[in-house]
């Protein structure tokens, strides 16, 4: 399989980037996708995102606007300045033709305490310098330029150093002398490596084996109320008809394991890539037998251990109130609400004995511990209430109330206060995990 990867960033770079690329082609198909501002990365990812394996970015700015436009950095590497990049700058700079540089302005991303280090590490010292940062979505192209223009039109720098093309050439244009801090060929080289990593890892992970199980519940009651064994044949027909279009699509087998129940192998890659067709064909198996259908999806190294994992998922899923697709993976990882604004991973395994004893003391099970840890890091919360658990992980609030009581008592979650609220009766108490 060949691999797409998007390269984005400024056409300068893209070429420098290109041009090192050939050394890493095999099995990899480099798609230059160039921008003359950094916003239009927001277009450039939203309009390819289908057709691209993986995006290589050429810094951190195009690769964090990316990364909030597609809500997860799982396929996106960006080529990091070091300060091997910004000492080039400054020798460069420094040593220019037209004078010794000792008065200088910089901009640079905001996220980045690169400069600070970089300064700190060198003896060579400078009379003034000027520093701009910028975030990667609060980005004013003018208000840079003007930035540098204007301390160069009052004599207060003799140069400039800026991380982009389009302020580079106005500034040289203006005859300020100026450097484009630009990512390095070792730089360069090293993340191509590590995408060439990346790839082999996606390669194992697409021809890992997967299986999903699909069951039509209460298919007993179904069977009882056909008026016929007729009417009961043809719609088996009509729901085996529609998992071949679904088993098609993956490229799949379907094996038919009978009472409403069907099994289907494929590899890793395809099932997670058609995650909402699945979502599609249990919508169809639903309205055709007015039944809920439930699937548990199994990934493993044999065809035995992925359909093991499998018969986990759909045993979890069975026991939730709503029924979801959820993935198990054979290092004991399950996924919930898969590719959702509210995806969550978590583990139903621990090899820590004093932590399951505490949990076994606690009438609490590792995947219930697990999946509030993985929410509360998810959400980022530094605290948090019964109701918040509750509202988030689908459980009743007196549900909640007891296992935050039954963690508490056993020291994996403590109270730290109260929440204060405009509204009568009691205000809800503050939790934070240990």
């Amino acid at each position: 399989m060949m691999y797409r990867i998007g390269v984005v960033g400024p056409s300068w770079s893209l070429e420098r980037i290109l041009e090192i690329a050939k050394e890493f082609e095999q099995g990899m198909e480099f798609v230059a996708l160039p921008y003359e501002e950094p916003e239009e990365t927001k277009k450039i990812v939203k309009d390819n995102n289908k057709k691209i394996h993986t995006w290589l970015f050429s810094g951190e700015l195009p690769y964090e606007i990316a990364r909030k436009v597609l809500g997860s950095n799982e396929n996106l590497l960006y080529i990091p300045h070091t300060e091997s990049s910004l000492y080039k700058s400054f020798l460069n700079i420094i040593y220019s033709p037209e004078k010794l540089i000792k008065r200088l302005s910089i901009d640079i991303f905001s996220y980045s305490n690169l400069f600070e280090e970089a300064v700190e590490q060198l003896s060579m010292t400078f009379n003034e310098i000027y520093v701009k940062k910028f975030e990667s979505d609060d980005i004013n192209m003018e208000e840079l330029l003007h930035f540098h223009l204007d301390l160069w039109e009052s004599k207060k720098i003799d140069g400039a150093i800026t991380c982009f093309p389009k302020i580079y050439k106005h500034l040289k244009e203006a005859g300020l002398p100026v450097e484009w801090m630009s990512t390095s060929r070792m730089e360069i080289r090293q993340t191509l490596r590590i995408l060439t990593e990346k790839i082999k890892g996606f390669y194992l992970k697409d021809t890992q084996i997967g299986v999903e199980i699909i069951e039509i519940e209460h298919f007993e009651s179904i069977m009882q109320n056909a008026k016929s064994s007729y009417d009961l044949q043809f719609l088996e027909l009509r729901l085996k008809e529609i998992l071949l279009k679904f088993c098609e699509q993956l490229n799949g087998s379907l094996i038919e394991k009978g009472y409403g129940k069907y099994v289907i192998f494929s590899s890793r890659g395809a099932i997670e890539r058609e995650i909402p067709m699945l979502e599609h064909t249990l919508e169809q198996l639903s309205l055709e037998s007015e039944s809920t259908v439930v699937v548990g999806i199994g990934f493993g190294e044999t065809a035995f251990s992925a359909e093991i994992n499998a018969q986990v998922s759909i045993r979890q899923s069975k026991e939730m109130p709503e029924r979801k697709i959820l993935i198990v993976q054979d290092n004991g990882k399950i996924t919930e609400s898969i590719g959702k604004k509210e995806e969550i991973t978590y583990s139903f395994r621990t090899e820590d004995k004093d932590f399951l004893q505490k949990l076994k003391k606690g009438n609490i099970s590792v995947k219930t511990f697990h999946k509030i840890d993985a929410l509360i890091r998810k959400m980022g919360w530094n605290d948090f209430t019964t109701k918040d658990l509750a509202a988030h992980l689908n459980m009743t609030d007196r549900n909640a109330r007891r296992i935050v009581t039954d963690l508490c008592e056993v020291g994996l979650i403590e109270c730290i206060g109260e929440e204060s609220s405009s509204f009568r009766g009691r205000p809800s108490k503050l939790y934070r995990l240990k």
